[in-house]
């Protein structure tokens, strides 16, 4: 059977339909070990390709999309373990710890580990951050792999996860956050319901009370005739006038 190469002028090219979104841990153990032990690959899916050697806008692929490639870390330092991640224009800057890639074969063996790095523009340490992400995947040093480097296996082989994070997901998130907050409120105005208060029922209450108490005062003596004089028509007055009147000549001798 022929082996299966996708990759073609270092970009790669699959068959309509086909997509390529391998884990972690296949990415360590199918991928990356096959590549340092020189095994056979499921397919040739990654290219070989020096990612520090050019901006990750131009590199071979679709920038739209994640690429994959296999590369070699360079020393920064002769007598050091630091790897040199510079570009023609900024550097990869590592950020956060190393994640351990753990297999679910049963035995939870750390297979590899995972570093995150971000894209800067300019030189270090006054370089402006951009939205390019890079995972770097290495696999772990055990006696095995050490006992095998020395026997001229590429121990300095790496696998690189590359992509530009789109900001537009976030915005969305805040967006539906924001809008779910204000329909929470409006529910909760629904289920309380606006308060009215008629101040106008109150007056109304009060000159009702007023009224009432009219007649009972009326019967108590001069001074409830003197109220009833301020609410009552003229007629009233007049007759009560009268009355007093009258009651004024029967006493006289």
């Amino acid at each position: 059977m022929d082996k299966l190469n996708f990759v073609k002028n270092g970009v790669l090219r699959l068959p309509p339909g086909f997509r390529f979104h391998p884990t972690d841990e296949e990415l360590v153990f199918q991928y990356l070990k096959r590549k340092i032990f020189a095994c056979p690959l499921p397919a040739s899916i990654i290219p070989d390709f020096d990612v520090c050697k050019s901006d990750p806008w131009d590199l071979p692929g679709d920038s739209d999309q994640e690429r994959y490639f296999f590369s070699t870390r360079e020393a920064k330092y002769p007598n050091g373990n630091r790897s040199n991640r510079a570009t023609g224009s900024g550097y990869w800057k590592a950020t956060g710890i190393d994640k351990q890639i753990v297999t679910s074969r049963g035995s939870n063996q750390v297979v590899g580990m995972k570093k995150t790095l971000v894209f800067y523009r300019g030189k270090p340490p006054h370089g402006s951050r951009t939205d390019w992400i890079m995972h770097e995947y290495r696999l772990v040093c055990t006696e095995t792999q050490t006992k095998n480097s020395t026997q001229g296996y590429g121990e300095n082989w790496v696998l690189c996860r590359i992509f530009l994070k789109k900001r537009g997901s976030k915005n969305e998130e805040e967006m539906m956050t924001k809008s779910n907050n204000c329909d929470n409120r409006v529910s909760a105005d629904e289920k309380t319901g606006p308060v009215f208060y008629d101040f106008m029922a109150t007056e109304k209450k009060k000159i009702r009370a007023d009224l009432n108490l009219a007649p009972a005062l009326s019967s108590s003596g001069s001074s409830g005739v003197t109220e009833i004089s301020c609410h009552e028509p003229e007629d009233l007055e007049d007759s009560t006038s009268c009355s007093s009147f009258s009651s004024f000549r029967t006493k006289l001798p």
